[in-house]
């Protein structure tokens, strides 16, 4: 429960958190959380799957899943207000996570993908909120958009980063920040470990991404910012 976790969070010295809310249902109850319990904030965005389906486009995806449009998927543009009309509440601290996903959004949904970024990153912009990015299997796609709509001094934040060496030669470059989760840990991972040392420190993030990615020795178990 989450009476218990935030005190075991500050125990260990985590005084504040920040929750994702990328789906449309999840936006009000995000904020009601933060106003109810010291310590928590928002980071809103239509997610990237999220973004196709308020598209209408439910092809199956690269790893099998058939996607399920809901009542709640609206046209895109109307999700896309419902996210800019809430980034002056205080409860908000950052834009996301929005992004590229060729993992689990079949390519018929790619390019709607891409329009929902560049809004997030305009809206990022024009409210002078960090990113926060979800790039699954896009790396290239990924960095393509922000070369061409990130401005110069945006707070990129690379959300659970996923990338090699040379992909971390980019963002360094860029002054833009890289989050690693506990599968930093695993021992297959060795490449996403060389990306980690070619970071500045000072652009070097640590994330929960709870409950999942539990690092070792605990993996296996669900996570929590304690």
């Amino acid at each position: 429960p989450l009476d218990e976790q935030l005190p075991r969070a500050a125990e260990v010295g985590v005084e504040w958190i920040v929750t994702s809310a990328c789906e449309v249902p999840d936006f009000e109850p995000a904020l009601t959380l933060a106003r109810t319990h010291t310590g928590i904030r928002v980071a809103l965005a239509v997610h990237p799957n999220e973004a196709a389906l308020h598209a209408g486009i439910v092809d199956p995806s690269p790893d099998g899943l058939v996607p399920q449009r809901r009542e709640y998927h609206v046209p895109l543009v109307e999700a896309l207000e419902m996210v800019a009309c809430r980034l002056d509440d205080p409860m908000v601290v950052a834009v996301g996570e929005t992004g590229l996903d060729h993992f689990r959004t079949a390519p018929s949904g790619w390019d709607v993908q891409e329009e929902s970024f560049r809004a997030h990153l305009e809206m990022s912009r024009l409210h002078d909120l960090p990113l926060q990015i979800h790039d699954r299997d896009a790396h290239e796609d990924t960095l393509g958009v922000l070369a061409q709509s990130a401005t110069h001094g945006q707070r990129i934040v690379f959300h659970c980063f996923s990338g090699d060496r040379a992909m971390a030669r980019v963002l360094a470059e860029n002054d833009w920040y890289a989050s690693f989760a506990g599968n930093v840990t695993y021992p297959s991972n060795g490449e996403l470990r060389a990306a980690l040392e070619e970071l500045p420190r000072e652009l070097v993030l640590v994330e929960t991404d709870a409950p999942y990615l539990t690092p070792v020795p605990e993996r296996g178990n669900p996570n929590a910012s304690y």
